[in-house]
């Protein structure tokens, strides 16, 4: 059996660390990317390893070029949080009959927030025989999939409490803007308010997945956000704090069933948190038959883990059903030692 064929669309942080995961699997290649930023170069010499007798890959910026009908098996998008944004990449993919993974925090649970476009983007999937899923540490794993693990092995649950204090550090300039990284605090405030400073993207996918796996009926769903203020200078690979300003954000979800909250969400996320001393670590505690509470610390790296979930859904996102699919739709990832191609269910096309 050939190879599984993958396209990148997207090479910042998530992307590159995609391509370098990859490279190192066996029965898996990378066969088209498209980044207008590194647009011309070889695909190897900018991740700076040897190509060997892999293909050469060169970088296009015009994802026409780039993708070319069932040139992949699945293509990996790694380019913006919302589904909106990704909505018409996705449809671009989809239409040249090529499976999608999204890194974009939204697709994890689109149906929660762009009903509307979730239903176009199933509908166009099934039409094209592929699939589409949006993954990542979180959404995608921590406080949703991973949750949802543990009240498997409960009679009952009453209710819920997620914590990730995480180190923002590994993810790109989309991800520093989206949180107000270097800002004063009043243009934090501000961009709040406006909606141009995100936060985390994600507690209304994770809120409205836990609830549709547990068979909740989610009734509302309120959120804060507040400025993490750093005391020293931080910096990291892709932004810059000042002492006085902006490190991070720390947002906080409630999902509220039959009146009361039955779902808490807790993410202060910022970029060197240990210049201040703080711990990071996930922490789950599920009230219930029987009570459960799992701790990991340190978390689980955000940038190792984000490409890793995508990496390791590729065979599971192309043994799927068609159309639009969800973390509660496939099994769940596990690291992929051996031949990549062993993992597949179905024969893939000359």
């Amino acid at each position: 059996m050939r190879n599984i064929k993958v396209g990148i669309w997207g090479f910042g942080a998530m992307g590159s660390g995609m391509a370098n995961m990859i490279a190192n699997k066996k029965g898996i290649e990378i066969v088209a990317v498209c980044d207008r930023r590194n647009a011309g170069k070889e695909l190897y010499d900018v991740l700076g390893i040897e190509r060997g007798d892999r293909s050469e890959v060169i970088i296009k910026s015009d994802e026409k070029e780039a993708f070319t009908e069932k040139c992949a098996d699945v293509v990996l998008v790694a380019t913006d949080s919302f589904t909106k944004k990704v909505y018409d990449k996705i449809i671009f993919l989809v239409e040249r009959k090529m499976n999608v993974i999204s890194t974009a925090e939204e697709m994890a649970y689109p149906q929660a927030g762009e009903p509307e476009l979730a239903k176009n983007i199933d509908k166009a999937a099934k039409e094209n025989k592929v699939s589409v899923l949006g993954t990542g540490i979180n959404p995608g794993f921590v406080l949703d999939l991973l949750v949802l693990a543990l009240t498997g092995t409960c009679e009952n649950v009453n209710s819920i409490k997620a914590v990730r204090v995480n180190d923002l550090s590994p993810f790109g300039t989309a991800v520093m803007e989206e949180q107000g990284v270097g800002v004063t605090k009043d243009v934090f405030l501000k961009g709040v308010e406006e909606g141009t400073i995100a936060g985390h993207v994600g507690f209304v996918e994770s809120i409205n997945m836990i609830c549709d796996g547990l068979g909740w009926n989610l009734e509302k769903i309120e959120q804060t956000k507040e400025p993490i203020m750093t005391n020293v200078d931080r910096k990291s690979k892709y932004a810059e704090a000042k002492a006085g300003n902006v490190a991070g954000c720390r947002q906080c979800g409630y999902g509220y069933v039959d009146g009361e909250v039955l779902i808490e969400m807790e993410h202060p996320q910022q970029i060197i948190p240990e210049a201040e001393g703080i711990k990071t670590g996930d922490y789950i505690h599920i009230k219930g038959t029987p009570n459960l509470d799992l701790q990991i610390t340190p978390e689980i790296p955000g940038g190792i883990g984000t490409y890793s979930m995508i990496v390791n859904s590729i065979p599971l996102v192309i043994n799927a059903r068609e159309g639009l699919r969800t973390m509660l739709d496939i099994p769940v990832p596990r690291a992929l030692m051996g031949d990549v191609r062993d993992q597949l269910q179905v024969e893939l096309e000359d």
